[in-house]
């Protein structure tokens, strides 16, 4: 790429896309495919792969079946498990940059300090940790489950031994013999917990609402199945259509709660065959409706819990000290080591806090703790600026790669509206953002995240759904299948919309 030569060095590019995950190097394949080549991709670490690149921690795998977590147009007939792993997921998606040719765009070790919206050049200024770009058009794919929620423990900066989150794990620090703390029960500690719990000497489990917890085996695919999907790729596309439909009914669920009443006899059948003790029963007993909080599998987590080295703590944390961690109760539990499963910084990412739109205003102000995107793409305000995986479409029951893939083909449609245009700056309408989030948040209202009963991380400190899609995927696909350009304000620069006066 060329130079604009000025007091510093600054870098042109149509496109500039943030971040190198599964959304960002999507939506940089499928560039390649339509003939866009001028984009680069700005990635704050040392290598791509963003949420199967942090989390390291022993057993992290995904929770939706594999055959669905990869790309439409790049299936895997080669997932070792139903669940895949994250070091296979990992080679999938570096498999994938290498052979549609985006790991050569991909710029590792520059972190997005800040990106401003110039009016009069009608592009965004970009200054990361390695240069400056130009960019007419920014696309930021920087995920949800990216940055730690670090949870404010009062003595926590005194703590004298070892303290790191599950999604930056310590590989260095040699868990054999420890007193281990996990604090949390998520997604993740579930996953890790049965795995350290026969190395450590001790571990203390503080947990603050019990997860619901479905029995989940994860066998190996046979490797004739394997072989006969790599020759037939028409079998693995029907398996993977009817994987689809069955996880698709899932979401009827979390739209008419008392569905739900049939999986929480399961889970507490479960639960009861698993932990005989009583007392330790009642603690892990939910009081919630399932799916308020994020449901989770596993056929090892209570084993793990129920063993003698392991302690559950419900009273809450009142502070650290040096040399452990002090409860609600006034007892002191001595560990040597803290590992935090406090999940993500989801409804407030930092980028938000790094982007200045039209007039200067910072994305999180305009957001103000809750937020809103038209079609969970575009926000007014912000031309030219355009979310894969933005508010409101994560999913609770389905692969989010079925999402970002539609979000992908609207803004290749939405990229054809503008070549068509000249190089316009595209922002959606108030209007059209308002009545795109009145109707989602109608729909929200009475699924089973607003009236199951618990705090979750689906929840923004205003108390509203900001990070689930409340539908289907289907429906998601629905909406997103045509580019509407009534949708948008669309501004070309002075030279193409006033040529008469351009030539004066």
């Amino acid at each position: 790429m060329s130079r604009e030569r000025g007091i510093e060095d600054v870098t042109p590019v149509k496109i500039a896309i943030v971040g190198a995950g599964l959304a960002g190097l999507g939506m940089a394949s499928a560039l390649r495919e339509a003939g866009i080549d001028d984009f680069v991709i700005l990635e704050r670490e040392d290598d791509l792969g963003g949420t199967w690149r942090d989390n390291t921690y022993p057993g992290c795998a995904c929770d939706i079946p594999s055959v669905l977590y990869c790309y439409a147009g790049e299936p895997n007939p080669d997932w070792s498990h139903v669940w895949a792993g994250q070091a296979e997921i990992r080679d999938y998606i570096r498999g994938v940059a290498r052979r549609h040719d985006v790991d050569s765009r991909v710029r590792c070790g520059e972190e997005v300090l800040s990106a401003a919206w110039v009016q009069d050049r009608q592009r965004w200024a970009i200054e990361t940790t390695a240069g400056r770009y130009h960019a007419e058009l920014v696309i930021a794919a920087t995920g949800a489950l990216v940055d730690p929620a670090i949870p404010a423990l009062a003595g926590l900066e005194a703590f004298g031994g070892r303290v790191f989150h599950s999604a930056r794990w310590d590989h260095d620090h040699d868990l054999r013999g420890r007193r281990v703390a996990v604090i949390g029960t998520g997604a993740s500690a579930i996953q890790f917990v049965p795995e350290i719990q026969p190395l450590v000497r001790h571990l203390d489990l503080f947990q603050r609402t019990p997860p619901w917890v479905l029995p989940r085996a994860n066998p190996a695919i046979p490797p004739r199945w394997r072989r006969r999907f790599a020759r037939h790729p028409r079998a693995l596309e029907l398996a993977r259509g009817l994987v689809f439909s069955v996880q698709e009914l899932l979401h009827h669920g979390f739209r008419h709660p008392v569905l739900m009443k049939l999986a929480e006899r399961r889970a507490l059948a479960n639960l009861e065959r698993q932990v005989a003790d009583p007392r330790l029963r009642s603690r892990l007993t939910p009081h919630y409706r399932l799916g308020c909080k994020r449901v989770l599998g596993s056929d090892t987590w209570y084993p793990a819990l129920c063993a003698d080295n392991v302690e559950v703590t419900t009273s809450g944390i009142a502070r650290v000290t040096e040399d452990g961690i002090v409860d609600r109760d006034g007892r002191h539990h001595p560990v040597d080591t803290i590992i935090l499963a406090t999940g993500f910084q989801v409804t407030d990412p930092v980028i938000s806090h790094r982007v200045r739109g039209r007039g200067g205003e910072l994305l999180a102000d305009a957001w103000q703790g809750s937020p809103k995107a038209h079609l969970g793409i575009a926000v007014a305000g912000f031309p030219n600026l355009f979310l894969l995986l933005g508010p409101n479409t994560g999913l609770g029951h389905n692969s989010v790669l079925l999402m970002i893939e539609a979000q992908i083909r609207y803004l290749l449609a939405l990229l054809g509206h503008r070549a068509r245009l000249g190089p316009a700056a595209l922002e959606p309408t108030v209007a059209a953002q308002a009545g795109y989030v009145e109707q989602l948040d109608a729909a929200a209202r009475e699924t089973v995240w607003a009236t199951g009963g618990c705090s979750s991380w689906y929840m923004d400190r205003t108390g509203r759904n900001s990070a689930l899609w409340p539908g289907s995927v289907r429906a998601y696909q629905r909406r997103l299948a045509r580019f509407d350009p009534a949708d948008y304000l669309t501004e070309l620069p002075r030279a193409l919309a006033e040529p008469a006066a351009a030539l004066a």
